[in-house]
């Protein structure tokens, strides 16, 4: 017997008591089998970090479209104090992996882990993730170094979660389509002889919560928690003197900007050498504009639906202006990945989903509240700790190239080490994701060994002075 997961604003509502989101597919549970989950989850961390709360083990599975989500992503009931602290962990079967000539798995060994972080509003949370020991030798300077990646847009179901992804390269199940193609990075990068920690994110894979798609203070926090949580992976080689480089583009660009900016007040325990910053989402408004009417539409609803969930004035304007159907719409998408919502809500207006006919944008933009709330999300006012390479397609309409450049340009007027590369090709088709998508791929070797430098200890030079210059 199974139930399918339904995950929106209605089935995860903010419980006034402690403003924190109600488990989602998770009703009715007896306060004895609360209690009994928390002394188990707290016997698993004192035994090895591998048992699962009594609660996952004995309740029926959460089913997201048609995918049956893994009593692991279930979070127990009471977390750890520490932020980066690990709950749990067990090994992680790569989907895409081969014996090395002497035996070792290639690229590398891969561990599911589940850690501690902090939400946007300041309470604990708990998020997935995985981390990946790999085979090749590190050859640069100093200690194997860690690279924390952060996932590009997967979607908001919790099959998407990047972690199942690298188990499931390619899940075509149900009422779902899921494509890890974050693989092609994370590989890359393994071959360097650097470990990778994947974090999926507040809310993706986890089963307590929507996630909280590009919200800059979840995802950053996330993001360098995860690096934490690597150094206590058993059997890592990576330690607290490891150098830390951080890498991401389009969702992951900005959970990478965001955590840039926020280390030396969040974690400054992690010793960051270096971020990658692809196509961020520096400017939602600006991103609103970009997403609505374009084959991610679905994505411009994930937002929705998790700022929703975390914030709310958001969530009053929400309440107010999104129509019956609007809201169904919002329901059904928050369950989908990025293929599902190719075709379930591709080139959609969002001006279809509010009661009176303007656009999801043009109403925030008319509420000073909603506005107040996405200006809160802005990327670039504060100076990011160590050098960042920031790359944008000068074609860019889905997460626009304005939008990201200036945030280049916000980061070098407080002084920083930029290193700004305009990625230069034709128009390759507008709203249709090839403007955005392709110099993922072009980008990426360059990206990379850029990063590769930096945790070798090499300097970087910062273009700023190129500013005035570039597109």
């Amino acid at each position: 017997m199974s139930r399918k997961r339904v995950r929106s604003r209605d089935t995860s509502p903010v419980d006034p008591a402690s403003a924190r989101p109600a488990r989602k597919g998770r009703r009715g549970t007896p306060p004895g089998r609360r209690l009994l989950a928390g002394l188990v989850a707290a016997g698993a961390v004192c035994a090895g970090l591998s048992a699962v709360p009594a609660s996952a083990a004995t309740e029926p599975p959460i089913v997201s479209r048609g995918v049956t989500i893994p009593a692991f992503y279930t979070p127990p009931a009471e977390l750890p104090t520490a932020n980066g602290a690990l709950i749990r962990t067990e090994a992680l079967p790569l989907g895409l992996s081969i014996p090395g000539l002497d035996g070792r798995p290639m690229p590398g060994t891969a561990t599911r882990l589940m850690y501690r972080s902090t939400d946007s509003a300041g309470l604990p949370v708990a998020v997935t993730g995985a981390y990946i020991e790999p085979t090749a030798a590190w050859k640069g300077g100093g200690p194997r170094p860690l690279v924390a990646l952060a996932s590009g847009t997967m979607g908001q179901g919790d099959q998407c979660a990047p972690s199942f992804a690298l188990q499931h390269p390619l899940t075509l199940k149900g009422d779902t389509v899921s494509v890890g193609y974050e693989a092609l990075a994370v590989y890359r990068i393994l071959a360097t002889g650097a470990a990778v920690v994947v974090t999926d994110y507040v809310g993706l894979g986890t089963t307590d919560r929507l996630h909280t798609y590009v919200n800059r203070l979840d995802q950053a926090h996330a993001l360098l928690d995860a690096a934490r949580a690597a150094r206590a992976v058993p059997g890592a080689s990576v330690t607290a003197a490891s150098r830390t480089g951080l890498y991401g583009y389009s969702q992951g660009g900005g959970a990478s900007a965001a955590a840039a900016e926020l280390q030396p007040s969040y974690a400054p325990d992690v010793p960051l050498a270096g971020t990658y910053s692809g196509a961020p989402p520096a400017d939602l408004t600006s991103v609103m504009k970009g997403i609505d009417g374009s084959a991610l539409a679905g994505a411009l609803a994930w937002s929705i639906s998790g700022f929703a969930q975390s914030d709310p004035d958001l969530r009053a304007v929400v309440d107010a202006h999104i129509s019956d159907a609007g809201k169904a719409a919002l329901k059904d998408a928050s369950t989908m990945c990025v293929g599902d919502a190719l075709f379930g809500y591709g080139f959609t207006r969002s001006s279809k989903w509010t009661t009176d006919g303007r656009s999801i944008g043009d109403i925030i933009a008319a509420d000073p509240r909603a506005k107040a709330a996405l200006d809160k999300q802005r990327i670039g006012g504060l100076q990011p700790a160590g050098p960042v390479r920031l790359a944008t397609g000068v074609q860019d309409d889905i997460v626009p190239h304005a939008q990201a450049r200036q945030l280049a340009v916000d980061w070098c007027g407080k002084g920083a080490d930029i290193t700004y590369e305009a990625v230069k090709l034709p128009n390759l088709g507008d709203k249709i994701l090839t403007n955005h998508l392709v110099p993922l791929v072009t980008d990426q070797g360059d990206a990379i060994s850029w990063l590769t430098d930096r945790l070798s200890g090499k300097p970087a030079t910062s273009n700023c002075w190129t500013m005035p210059l570039q597109p």
